[in-house]
């Protein structure tokens, strides 16, 4: 997208770690309009500044942070279980506290980066936050990969009407400073992970396909929509668990995440 002109800003907690990263790009692509902003998404404060200061229209959102698997329960200052807060309730208040602007790209797209793992849990909804369930960090990442596939179905089915839609995704395995927590490594066979090249083109498929204008809530992989399963596989195969993509689960969603945000 870079390449092709478009003006990028890179959302991050730490300006200053992304800052050499930014400038590669801009010197590889020519495209001296990728600009850096801070935002912490387990920080509710400051999506909403974040927010409050973005000026004009948005024609693609990419919400691509994440966190895992968080060996110990931490919380944000709200209570909120991190990896919940980070990896969904973050984006889902940034994409609603955006709303405006993607209506006013008139065809703005949304991509949300689930996981395989939305096959191993689905959304706690009776206690997200483990105040209740005893904590399982694996359990943790895994419904907040759940609720970022279910997300895609109801932002789509509301936002529709203003031209904005959404699909999820799966990018693979890929290995990065997200397995920091687990020792730096992927259980996935090496003929399965991917280099953070290929974990992208899903995401740049979603974001700027023409054959998918007009199409949202939807779970892809490997560039193509994933077949819905009935059971995880255990030979590390895709997929998505019905669950993931039930209507009802991405209403009751819905409310949950409005709830956090604004107390009803």
């Amino acid at each position: 997208m870079t390449s092709a002109g478009a003006t990028v800003t890179v959302a991050v907690r730490r300006p200053e770690a992304a800052a050499s990263i930014v400038d590669a790009i801009r010197a590889s692509t020519g495209n001296s309009g990728v600009v850096i902003k801070s935002l912490d998404l387990a920080d509710l404060c400051t999506v909403k500044r974040f927010c409050a200061e973005w000026d004009g229209p948005l024609h693609i959102l990419v919400n691509n942070a994440g966190i895992m698997p968080l060996p110990e329960l931490q919380r944000t200052p709200e209570g909120l279980e991190m990896q919940f807060a980070t990896n969904f309730l973050g984006h889902f208040a940034l994409a609603t506290g955006v709303h405006k602007a993607l209506t006013a790209a008139s065809g703005a797209r949304v991509v949300s980066i689930s996981s395989s793992a939305n096959m191993i849990a689905p959304v706690f909804f009776d206690d997200p936050h483990f105040n209740f369930i005893p904590y399982d960090p694996r359990l943790a990442y895994a419904q907040s990969k759940t609720a970022c596939a279910l997300f895609a179905i109801e932002a789509t089915r509301r936002w529709a009407k203003d031209g904005i839609f959404t699909n999820a995704l799966n990018p693979g395995a890929i290995l990065t400073k997200l397995q920091k927590h687990v020792g730096g490594r992927l259980i996935t066979p090496p003929e399965k992970q991917k280099t953070p090249e290929q974990g992208a083109a899903t995401s740049v498929l979603l974001a700027t396909c023409p054959q998918l204008q007009d199409i949202g809530g939807r779970y892809f992989e490997d560039c193509n929509e994933a077949p819905v399963v009935s059971t995880r596989p255990k030979n590390f195969g895709g997929g998505v668990a019905p669950y993931a993509i039930d209507p009802a689960n991405a209403r009751r969603l819905w409310d949950l995440g409005t709830t956090v945000l604004h107390g009803r």
